[in-house]
């Protein structure tokens, strides 16, 4: 019930309310007994109740007072709680929360932005409670009330009746004296000062009046409690409420769920927002709301009714804008400018003109107006919701000193920037970045290209903060855009050098060398172009297997000559100059590592052993190999992977001991390698199925086929969901998967994989030619399928342009000649066991194939320990059964 008369209803009877309005109708008693069928002393007995409780002195006055409810009984119909005419979806939390609230305070103002749906908490709130209110509820809109009528506004809604020259205002706290009675009071942001007026007159007079407001700031009343009402959670209330609200246009309307949870994620999970575009989803569907997202104020509208306010998400807005004083709406246009969250100091860099306590007062007002939202965190930071952050830009478009404020944007994001860059070795300022990458990125995009010392200082350093969160992909290009904009070619060259480093990290070896001839192009002396040419040279040949198209030899001489034409001007020029000529003219490599070291730069040195260890592979060295690879592991801490030149050289590093370890048979070694890579090795973040790769020979090879498969097929999908990247060099360890479905008695998918992943058409070419002469023969060996045995022994022992798996094929090769007695069988074993010196799991297979041939007890012996000694569980069973 909503009670607004000045009549004290909680003690009138229905009967004695009969009564009075009749005696309003000034009908006698006789007359008053005959409509309602009672005696005449009964209603004389009614009469003389309602003289004492309404206070009349006298019959007449009486009837005045009935005639006075019966106008403002018409008045309460106005001030009712508005009907409902859509369901209430999610909130049940903050319902809770403001129902409590009302129980222990007397005045509750919900706040937030427009369209975050205070009214319809508040409403709902209302309804639940009315049973605890005798008196009842009354709700008074404000929306429609101008300035210096907010009293008049909620004396029409009590049912106060103005009577001069007593003050409207005490009228109407009288009326709430003594009454269980609840306000609500809707919509009070423009009225602010004129609302807290009067909430302090009725508390004042009204004990046991409880008062609930909404605005999109606090009313600042003493005794006030303030509940922020938030958007709507993304995952359940907010989608619910999209597809509900679409559905009273569209009953058909149906849409996927994800693209329904983007929608709501880019309307800031603001239900009026959410409303408006669900409508607009029924007629164009959610993609195409989705394009529409991309003019967020014009592509939600479309409410008819109702107030004009709510009718676009701009008019919800500049319903807030319009209140604002000449300073604040000054600051809230310059946030703008700011992607994502920003700081004190940050609004400060972009209000030069402004004292840091102005800025922090105004920051203050505009999160009270609910333009500007707050997170309380080890350090304050604000944010605008993408929708506000939408209508602030467009006017911010117009501001005569928006250049003014973007070039101060720009200054303070290469400041921060910059200053993060100097945290990197510490491995400090991760939670910093996050807070600040999307500013730093808007600044840099938006300046042109064309030198700029702020700018290019902003895109080196976040070229190096993006590489140090392994994001290659963006480092690269940013790192080619500040070249774009260096002041001085010296910093362009430097620029482009890391770019290239960074296309290495992504194996896009066509891309780093192009970057590496353009920065050689670019160069200012000839010392810079020397360097950059033979950077592309060790490039070409150490990353072969990076490349779409191979750099021919031809072609690296010839820049090779070119880069030995500059006289070496200091040791940094000398070691790579000498490392090039290590990797490609096959010179000394001793001499790279010697001047690395002069150098005392770790990177050089780390490429300048890899040439060593790549020579004495080469050489079927490869125990010398594993130890050089090993060498380069022990100068890790050396690197910080954070730099693109040294984030490379880790990556390689964990590849080629890798390799190493396996091509000498140490297996346990190399799954603690790839226990290692999985913790430490940068390329884990674009590409965390190479990882996975270093795991698969080990495994099979240690007999471990089930654990291999399971990781195989995870690691092959994961390379497919990263877009199959060309690493043609890792295929080996997609191939050994043949070897552990065939053992298992399998026949599975690998060789057609193995081909997928190296992009060639025949396995027996190439880098795949030794690994596939390995599983074949061991295949055959395993199913005692002996026709063909002379020819797939001569493919054990071709000549391989890989050395890795040499011994392993050679190893099985001549096991299988053993078995098949062909008549080379002695001459092929005596090929094996010396490539077997280098690679204890050959030994083991060779020491087998022998006891195979000449029947010798302690060559099987030799066999077992090998085996045993390595960890390689199924070639110990079936090397066991042979003994026995």
């Amino acid at each position: 019930m909503c009670v607004v008369s000045a009549l004290p209803w909680e003690d009138v009877s229905a009967r004695e309310a009969e009564v009075l309005a009749a005696v309003g109708e000034h009908l006698t008693n006789a007359q008053i007994a005959g409509r309602l069928h009672i005696s005449a002393r009964t209603v004389e007995s009614h009469v003389s109740a309602l003289l004492r409780k309404c206070g009349a002195s006298d019959r007449r006055q009486l009837a005045a007072l009935a005639a006075e409810a019966v106008l403002l009984g018409a008045r309460a119909e106005d001030a009712a709680l508005p009907e409902a005419r859509t369901s209430f979806v999610g909130r049940a939390e903050e319902l809770e929360s403001v129902r409590a609230a009302l129980e222990s305070s007397r005045l509750v103002t919900l706040t937030g932005p427009g369209g975050v749906g205070k009214t319809r908490l508040a409403v709902t709130t209302g309804t639940e409670v009315a049973p605890r209110f005798p008196a009842g509820v009354v709700y008074l809109d404000l929306v429609p009330v101008p300035p210096g009528q907010v009293v008049a506004a909620a004396a029409n809604a009590l049912g106060v009746v103005e009577r001069p020259p007593r003050p409207l205002l005490g009228s109407v706290a009288d009326r709430v004296r003594g009454r269980a009675m609840l306000l609500v009071l809707d919509n009070c942001e423009h009225v602010l000062d004129e609302v807290g007026v009067l909430v302090e007159a009725l508390l004042r007079k009204g004990g046991r009046l409880r008062i609930l407001a909404t605005s999109r700031e606090r009313l600042g009343v003493a005794g006030e409690q303030a509940h922020p009402v938030p958007p709507l959670p993304l995952g359940s209330a907010a989608e619910t409420l999209f597809f509900e609200r679409a559905r009273g246009v569209d009953r058909a309307f149906t849409a996927a769920p994800a693209l329904v949870t983007e929608a709501c994620a880019r309307l800031d999970g603001l239900p009026l927002a959410i409303e408006l575009a669900a409508a607009r989803a029924a007629a164009i569907g959610v993609d195409g709301l989705l394009t529409a997202l991309d003019d967020r104020l014009r592509a939600v509208v479309g409410a008819r009714g109702g107030e004009a306010r709510h009718h676009s998400l701009g008019d919800v807005l500049g319903w807030s804008y319009d209140l604002l004083d000449p300073a604040e709406s000054a600051l809230f246009r310059r946030l703008a400018v700011f992607a994502a969250g920003f700081d004190l100091d940050a609004v400060a860099a972009v209000s030069p003109s402004e004292r840091p306590s102005a800025v922090a007062h105004l920051i203050g007002r505009l999160v009270e107006k609910s333009l500007v939202a707050r997170r309380a965190t080890e350090s304050t930071r604000y944010r605008l919701l993408e929708t506000v952050r939408a209508f602030a830009l467009e006017h911010f478009a117009g501001d005569e000193d928006r250049a003014e404020v973007l070039r101060a944007h720009l200054g303070w994001a290469s400041r921060v920037a910059v200053e993060l860059e100097t945290k990197l070795n510490a491995g400090e300022g991760a939670a910093r970045y996050d807070d600040v990458v999307e500013d730093l990125r808007a600044a840099f995009a938006r300046t042109a290209e064309e030198p700029d010392p702020e700018a290019h200082r902003l895109g080196r350093a976040l070229a190096h903060l993006t590489f140090a969160r392994d994001s290659f992909v963006e480092s690269r290009a940013h790192y080619r855009a500040a070249a774009a904009r260096a002041t001085s070619v010296t910093d362009a060259v430097r620029d482009l050098r890391s770019a290239s480093e960074a296309a290495q990290s992504l194996a896009d070896g066509d891309d780093a060398f192009d970057l590496l001839l353009a920065g050689a192009e670019r160069a200012g002396d000839e010392r810079d172009r020397a360097v950059m040419l033979a950077l592309a040279v060790t490039l070409a040949t150490r990353f072969i297997g990076d490349f779409r198209h191979a750099v021919p030899s031809a072609r690296r001489t010839e820049l090779l000559a070119r880069a030995e034409r500059a006289p070496v001007e200091d040791r940094e020029h000398a070691a790579v100059l000498a490392t090039a000529r290590a990797w490609h003219a096959g010179a000394d490599p001793a001499v790279a590592i010697e001047a690395a070291h002069e150098a005392g730069d770790p990177t050089l040195l780390h490429g300048a052993l890899d040439s060593a260890n790549a020579a004495a592979a080469r050489e079927g060295r490869l125990r010398e190999a594993y130890r050089l690879a090993r060498e380069r592991l022990d100068l890790l801490p050396a690197l910080a992977r954070h730099r693109p030149g040294d984030g490379i050289e880790m990556f390689d590093l964990f590849h080629s001991v890798s390799v190493s370890a396996v091509a000498v048979g140490d297996l346990p070694g190399a799954l603690a390698i790839a226990d290692r890579a999985t913790e430490q090795d940068p390329v884990n973040s674009d590409y965390p199925f190479v990882s996975l790769l270093k795991y698969l020979a080990p495994l099979t090879l240690s007999g471990r086929f089930d654990d291999a498969l399971e990781l195989g097929e995870r690691a092959f999908a994961e390379w497919r969901a990263a877009g199959s990247p060309l690493l043609a060099w890792l295929t080996p360890s997609v191939q050994v998967l043949e070897l552990a479905t065939g053992l298992r008695g399998d026949h599975g998918p690998w060789r057609a994989r193995t081909l997928e992943f190296s992009g060639q058409t025949d396995a027996r070419s190439g880098r795949l030619a030794a690994t596939t002469a390995f599983v074949e023969a061991r295949l055959a060996i395993h199913s005692g399928h002996l026709m063909g045995a002379d020819r797939l022994v001569r493919n054990a022992f071709q000549k391989f342009t890989q050395p890795w798996y040499r011994a392993y094929a050679n190893a099985v090769g001549a096991e299988l000649a053993v078995l098949a007695q062909l008549p080379d069988a002695e001459k092929r074993l005596e090929q094996a066991e010396r490539t077997a010196e280098e690679n204890d799991w050959a030994a083991a297979c060779v020491a087998r194939a022998r006891g195979r041939f000449a029947g010798e007890a302690t060559a099987f012996r030799r066999s077992v320990e090998l085996w045993h000694r390595i960890g390689a569980r199924f070639e110990l069973g079936r090397t066991a059964e042979l003994v026995d």
